[in-house]
């Protein structure tokens, strides 16, 4: 617990109507998309880096936690208050400051929601690629603590791709600037790099320099369904070899299609697996390519292929796409939302094997996601009313990493390690490589007050008591 003499402290920083100490607000700012709870002290609403330098000069002083906090919408507990402390909430810290349309980039606050960036620059012809599902709820802040990614990612890169330089506080309350605002700039260690994907662990990013691309001049979207999802798998590494890099390229199964129909009423086609693909690019070539995608899904078993007819039905398909993963709750009340990755070649193994797990541990998994990059959306669903359900769902999990490894992928490409992947990290990463992960924190962070409790393995359960939100 934080002292009364911490709690003026921080009402004198930020003002009094910017802090809370109330059990009612702090309960909106205990969990994140995980749904695992754990009550902060205080929440915080910081206007400028000074104010979070000095909230972290004091955390360092009298002993507690902070932890940086976008929107909430990660699906590893990054933000999730777990041992207590201060909360520092960005939504004051919203600013677009600049768009240069001669430099092609993009100054921001971290409070900044990505599609409202996205819509404002794309006012002006230029174009921000990263696109997470949550891309109309999520911050950019937040997007950078994840390095979220989106399905543009296979052309486009994910977030560390367009952070040119930041403006962060240290743990110990230093204000810094990394990077550059140029093409180019190797002066030194990439402290840029570090922090994107850090997860809120190494620094609080206050002002992002973002690079922005020039709008596509066409884009076109089309649907391919196919009775089986070996053969739609296929037909993913058939496009990736030709070299058609489609702007998007999305795999969708069967229990991801009817769900989702059910949820959405989007028309979308009874079959094993369906996949979105959508080219972007000059006019000139784009129906070339189009037609290549078509004749390869085709090839491999594509019983329908079409091209979304306007606007209205583009947006159609992608709330559908969108929908998926509120949509499983249909199924189970509850499920293991993981985001792996194998190299794109690997896809149809993945799928073979995530069946074989489905059959093998008897539980349901839904898979679809960013199959142009090799990023799945593996949900196990399950009721965690009955203990054999649960503990199958989890053995199915570790399954699925196992299965990832040995195809050579990673078991997050989106989501990061958090709280939810932390009994899981070394089963990829090395004694030798966590070591100097955790020596880097204890550089940046001496005293361990920066989103403590994250990524790395950690008893998570002896966490105080009193912070535990009762469901």
């Amino acid at each position: 617990m934080i002292t009364n003499t911490v709690k003026n402290e921080l009402s004198r920083i930020v003002g009094d109507e910017n802090a809370s100490f109330s059990r009612e607000e702090l309960v909106c700012y205990s969990y994140d998309a995980t749904n695992k709870l754990s009550l902060p002290d205080a929440v915080v609403f910081p206007s400028t880096p000074e104010e979070i330098s000095l909230i972290l000069k004091m955390a360092n002083s009298e002993g507690f936690p902070v932890i940086p906090r976008g929107a909430g919408t990660g699906f590893s507990g990054g933000s999730v208050p777990v041992e207590g402390g201060v909360v520092v909430s960005f939504e004051r810290m919203k600013k677009i400051i600049e768009i240069d349309t001669e430099n092609l980039i993009a100054v921001v606050e971290p409070g900044v929601v990505t599609w409202d960036l996205q819509q404002e620059v794309e006012k002006l012809g230029l174009f921000y690629p990263p696109d997470p599902s949550s891309l109309k709820f999520s911050t950019i802040g937040g997007n950078i603590a994840e390095c979220a990614g989106g399905p543009r990612a296979v052309k486009y890169g994910v977030t560390k791709d367009y952070v040119l330089g930041l403006e962060a506080v240290l743990p110990t309350g230093e204000i810094i600037n990394t990077g550059v605002r140029t093409a180019k700039g190797v002066v030194g260690y990439d402290l840029t790099k570090l922090l994107v994907g850090s997860e809120g662990t190494l620094a609080i990013v206050t002002k992002a320099v973002l690079k922005l691309l020039p709008l596509p001049e066409a884009t076109k979207t089309m649907l391919a369904a196919f009775p089986k999802m070996g053969d739609a798998a296929r037909a993913v590494s058939a496009i990736i070899r030709v070299k058609v890099v489609p702007a998007t390229l999305e795999i969708m199964d069967r229990v991801s299609i009817r769900c989702v129909e059910e949820y959405s009423k989007a028309g979308l086609p009874d079959v094993e697996a369906m996949l979105l693909i959508e080219v972007d690019g000059p006019k000139e070539g784009l129906e070339r390519d189009c037609r290549t995608v078509e004749a390869i899904c085709k090839e491999h078993g594509a019983t329908e292929f079409r091209a979304a007819e306007g606007k209205d039905e583009v947006k159609k398909l992608w709330q559908a796409r969108r929908s998926i993963s509120p949509s499983l709750y249909r199924i189970k009340p509850n499920k293991i939302n993981e985001d792996i990755v194998v190299p794109r070649s690997k896809i149809p193994e993945l799928v073979e094997g995530l069946g074989r797990i489905s059959a093998e541990r008897g539980v349901l998994i839904a898979s679809f996601g960013h199959a142009g990059d090799g990023n799945i959306h593996v949900n196990v669903m399950y009721d965690k009313k009955s203990v054999k359900e649960a503990q199958d769902a989890e053995a199915a999990v570790v399954d699925v990493f196992k299965l990832t490894l040995e195809l050579r992928g990673t078991i997050s490409g989106e989501h990061g390690v958090g709280i939810a992947k932390q009994k899981y990290l070394e089963m990829e990463l090395t004694p030798a490589v966590i070591a100097t992960m955790k020596s880097i924190k204890a550089a940046l962070d001496p005293k361990g007050i920066l989103n403590p409790g994250k990524i790395f393995p950690k008893a998570v359960e002896a966490a105080d008591a009193e912070h535990k939100v009762p469901l």
